[in-house]
């Protein structure tokens, strides 16, 4: 049994780790189960329906570590599985109904534009890896915003207001961890393939 070797270039850190189809279910499955860990990580923000959580980041890096399919698949099993009735949506919630379920919808699509990036190599250098996840943290956004909106009859200003505004801080703290992070991965791998 070889170790994998970097010098392939593999697409996304998912490839490092060898196998296939019970590799890929694995890590899909682990992807939605820190996602869910994630979203107990939660404060209320006053003002909003919505509460600051950990599941964000979790998301954008299970779709950067993961690529686009098992990044979008990992984080349709966390959205189905939750909405099913097992409670780890934020703060052991569960369902798909209330101001925040749209923000689990848009992991979907963060999931697999932050996973498409990151197999274009969006992942990295610190300053792709911060492009790269603010471009995920939008596609969050647009669906959330969104569905606060039809949820709450709320208009844009005021959507933005709630479902925006409270979260720049805290998710620029994200993207900024990110940066550093996932091209710090790639430089150990690296380094490790080296020696």
């Amino acid at each position: 049994m070889s170790t994998p070797s970097l010098t392939a270039r593999p697409a996304v850190l998912a490839d490092i780790v060898p196998g296939a189809l019970a590799r890929d279910l694995a890590l899909i499955a682990a992807g939605a189960g820190l996602t869910g860990v994630a979203a107990q990580i939660t404060v209320p923000v006053p003002g909003s329906p919505v509460p600051m959580t950990a599941q964000t980041f979790a998301a954008l890096l299970v779709g950067a570590a993961l690529g686009w399919r098992r990044g979008a698949l990992s984080m349709v099993v966390y959205l189905l599985v939750g909405a099913a009735g097992v409670p780890w949506f934020n703060g052991g919630t569960s369902g798909l109904y209330g101001a925040s379920a749209g923000y689990v919808v848009g992991f979907v699509f963060a999931g697999a534009l932050v996973g498409a990036l990151a197999g274009r190599g969006g992942d990295r250098t610190p300053l792709r890896a911060a492009a790269t996840m603010v471009l995920g943290n939008l596609a969050i956004y647009v669906v959330g915003v969104s569905w606060l909106m039809a949820s709450t009859g709320f208009d844009l200003a005021t959507a933005l207001d709630k479902g925006v505004a409270p979260f720049l801080i805290g998710d620029a703290i994200k993207i900024v961890i990110a940066a550093g992070l996932l091209p710090g991965v790639w430089a150990l791998l690296g380094r490790f393939n080296r020696s």
